[in-house]
């Protein structure tokens, strides 16, 4: 039985979900916002027209572009337009806006505001990868892109080392030898991951294997939309293997079960499991 569209709510910014590369998984609901808002903020307006017209239909509203460098002076024009009683619609180039993409100055002004916020999900690049990487989903963290300079990508994947989450990173194919590279120095050679290029277009593939193997798959280097999963950190689970860490903790000053606490989180070992631990260590000198 056929359902009625949900119309583009008034007065309401929406954060609309496009297609990360098969036009053909635009949702209805999508298609019909576009042809019924007032205003369109897109991150690249000839693409967001190029998307329209494949999709055969023809946006009603103004376009207006939002990207990094504007959105912050724009974000204001769009909530006012919102509190007029408009259809403010928010659109990226691919995927949900605000995740590695403009929208979010938009949203905490809204927010701030008390101007509506919705959204109509879709397509993601990060949920379609950890989908069909084969490595644990029941927790997982989007780590986005990595800083560009290597000393701070470095820092920043040092400090993941021993998160049991299985992570997901968006990069360019420029640097994916690279950062894969830095994540094999960072992580070992033999942590599984997962190279997720072109998803859902023509020439999608899905390389699997340890970043060891993957550092030498892509030495020629590659093409296309890049999202790499990684395996989180499977090391020891005795508590009593991690007392130290908490004792460094705790000898900078940081409160006994609080240091237990944080220890806790990086190892996803139970908080009152490393803290009797701590203290058995203590007990017995």
């Amino acid at each position: 039985m056929a359902h009625d569209i949900r119309a583009l709510d008034p007065g309401a910014v929406t954060l609309a979900a496009t297609p990360i590369g098969d036009s053909a998984d635009a949702s209805a609901r999508f298609i019909a916002a576009l042809a019924q808002a007032d205003v369109i903020a897109a991150e690249d307006t000839r693409r967001l027209l190029a998307l329209a017209s494949r999709l055969d239909v023809t946006p009603s509203g103004r376009l207006l572009a939002l990207h990094d460098h504007n959105e912050a002076d724009r974000a204001s024009r769009l909530v006012d337009e919102a509190e007029r009683g408009g259809r403010v619609l928010l659109v990226s180039d691919a995927g949900m806006p605000t995740v590695s993409d403009p929208g979010y100055r938009v949203v905490r002004e809204a927010v701030v505001r008390g101007v509506p916020v919705t959204s109509i999900p879709g397509p993601s690049a990060a949920l379609a990868a950890l989908a069909v990487s084969g490595l644990p989903s029941d927790r997982f963290s989007f780590e986005g892109f990595l800083p560009r300079k290597d000393g701070e990508a470095r820092r920043a994947l040092d400090a993941l080392a021993r998160d049991p989450r299985t992570m997901i990173f968006f990069e360019s194919p420029k640097r994916l030898h690279e950062t894969l590279e830095r994540m094999a120095g960072a992580f070992g050679p033999d942590r599984r991951a997962v190279v997720c290029r072109e998803l859902t277009k023509t020439h999608e593939e899905v390389l699997r294997g340890t970043l060891a193997d993957l550092v030498a798959a892509t030495a020629d280097g590659v093409l296309g939309e890049i999202t790499v999963v990684v395996a989180g950190w499977r090391g020891t689970r005795d508590p009593a293997d991690h007392v130290d860490a908490v004792l460094a903790l705790a000898d900078e000053g940081m409160r006994l079960k609080d240091a237990a606490a944080d220890v806790a989180r990086a190892t996803g070992l139970r908080t009152n499991d490393l803290y009797a631990a701590v203290l058995a260590r203590r007990a017995g000198g």
